[in-house]
């Protein structure tokens, strides 16, 4: 059951927090020693983690700096911070694959490399070398090119458009999120057991300097009139693209730190040859672009442009859906690819670090010291994708030990997967994915802190995840998890209704709608 928010009334932490780089300092700050209390305003997970592109990539974008590699000896500074970036994500690559591997899946990615393209042969050659150079060699990127005469044996790659003036393929593996939102769920599950205290659904709603720390007021957003004031020797905003929102509720004047962009993307289906094939290019407006295998389906995206919207109701306009289409069609012509054949589609919003200099934000994650602004010891982290949390939550427990002493003995955190019992009597509770069970959803409504059907099956079990999104599973999900969740029949129904609403509002999804497989052996 949901402690009562008055519980928390009074009591000292060294640290508040929220978000996935939010969950990973509160499980190495916890870890290390000291009270730390994450809260988030939503579900753990729910905001941009959730509406990611969904990439462990490798850090290839960050070798390619837009116009030509020459850009870089123009801007050696660039360079620099281009090889620490790529350094990291290769580590971080690594560190996911080796550590959990059960929240991981690998597929074979192409580059095509064009006569009149942005970048010649030895350039792609040169990056990867790079690549291989900077990153650990436990997890390969398995990089090798091959020529125009090999390509029409590979799936997807074989539909690339002006075939007649394709150099060949650099192909490499790349891995993907299986699925985010868990990831982040482990870890405040992680957190909890190294003695965090966390709480969703629970919005800082002011932030006041108390001596030499912060009061902070607290509500609870399940339960209205549910309030709470508790101290802080610390504050670690990483709100992502709520930073400067948790910033004002302290009264701060300072500058913007958050350029967000937005990420549109649609999912599709492919020919079964294609299951684990995907492209990584370059798109007209020299932006990354990709043709992504998920779950059996495929997604392309994402669009990359300003977001000045409200943070709360990020979705994909029909304009963006025109323009993914579009790009797709000129990256893969053969597919035809139509709005009838878009399963779902999804955005989201990079919390990006603003710098009048960078229109569309700065991408490097950044720690901001917010004493300057008129917050001492208030900390903002932007630009923290969820590939590189393990490497942020350590870094934001460095600083909590550079201010604060202990309290208690340090233990080592865990970067394992959460794993459900194994039930083999369990039924399925999904057609399209026999491997979700119906065990585990109660498993996860008992003790994983969900309120809702949304929060379990999206961020518990990752139903929502799969070609239907569990839009018809959805009453046999909320009648499997009623008991443990302490629901009635009224509110069972309506648990049904608003998940389905969800999924139409944010996903698009179109229960009535059987999307076709796109490609060309399609009738057209």
């Amino acid at each position: 059951m949901r402690q009562h928010l008055s519980a928390l009334d009074g009591k000292t932490f060294a640290v508040v927090g929220s978000g996935v780089n939010g969950a990973s300092a509160a499980q190495h700050i916890a870890a290390a020693g000291y009270d730390a209390l994450l809260v988030d305003k939503g579900d753990f997970g729910a905001g941009s983690s959730s509406r990611s592109s969904r990439l462990l990539h490798c850090g290839l974008r960050y070798l390619a700096p837009g116009e030509s590699t020459w850009e870089f000896l123009r801007r050696p500074k660039t360079l620099a911070i281009a090889l620490r970036m790529a350094r990291e994500a290769m580590a971080c690559r690594a560190q996911m694959v080796e550590k959990t591997p059960e929240r991981v899946r690998k597929g074979i990615f192409c580059f095509p490399i064009y006569a009149d393209g942005t970048y010649s042969p030895w350039q792609v050659s040169l990056a990867f070398r790079l690549l291989e150079r900077l990153g650990p060699n436990s997890v390969p990127l398995g990089y090798k090119r091959v020529g125009p005469a090999e390509i029409p044996a590979i799936p997807v790659a074989r539909w690339l458009r002006d075939p007649e003036k394709l150099l060949g393929l650099a192909m490499f593996d790349e891995y993907r999120f299986e699925w985010p939102e868990r990831i982040c769920m482990d870890t405040v599950l992680d957190a909890e057991r190294l003695g965090a205290v966390v709480r969703n659904y629970t919005a800082v709603t002011q932030m006041r300097r108390v001596g030499d720390g912060w009061s902070l007021s607290l509500e609870d957003r399940l339960d209205p009139g549910a309030t709470a004031t508790v101290s802080a020797r610390m504050v670690l905003n990483t709100a992502g693209i709520w930073i400067d929102r948790v910033n004002a509720s302290a009264g701060s004047r300072g500058r913007k730190h958050i350029t967000g962009t937005k990420g549109t993307h649609i999912m599709v289906r492919l020919p079964p040859e294609c299951a684990d094939y995907g492209v990584a290019t370059i798109n007209r407006v020299n932006e990354p672009f990709y043709c992504f295998p998920w779950r059996g389906m495929h997604f392309f995206g994402p669009t990359e442009t300003v977001y000045e919207g409200d943070p709360d109701n990020v979705t994909a306009t029909d304009e963006e859906i025109d323009w993914l289409i579009d790009e797709t069609n000129h990256m893969l012509p053969a597919l035809h690819l139509r709005r009838e054949h878009v399963l779902f589609t999804w955005a989201g919003v990079r919390p990006l670090g603003a710098d009048p200099g960078f229109p569309k934000g700065v991408r490097s994650r950044e720690i901001h010291d917010l004493g300057r602004e008129g917050l001492p010891d208030v900390y903002a982290m932007t630009a923290g994708p969820i590939m590189t949390h393990r490497s942020a939550g350590p870094e934001m427990a460095a600083l909590v030990a550079s201010k604060l002493k202990p309290s208690r003995a340090p233990q080592v955190p865990s970067y394992a997967a959460t794993k459900f019992p194994e039930n083999q009597n369990s039924p399925p509770l999904l057609d399209e994915d026999t491997s979700i069970k119906l065990s585990d959803l109660q498993f996860a409504a008992k003790g994983q802190h969900a309120t809702s059907l949304v929060d379990l099956l999206f961020r518990r079990v990752g139903a929502g995840w799969t070609a239907t999104m569990g839009y018809g599973a959805a009453e046999k999900a909320a009648l499997a998890a009623a008991e443990a969740m302490g629901w009635d029949r009224e509110r069972t129904a309506r648990e049904v209704e608003e998940y389905r609403t969800y999924l139409k509002q944010l996903y698009g999804i179109r229960p009535e709608h059987r999307a076709p497989v796109a490609g060309p052996t399609e009738s057209k």
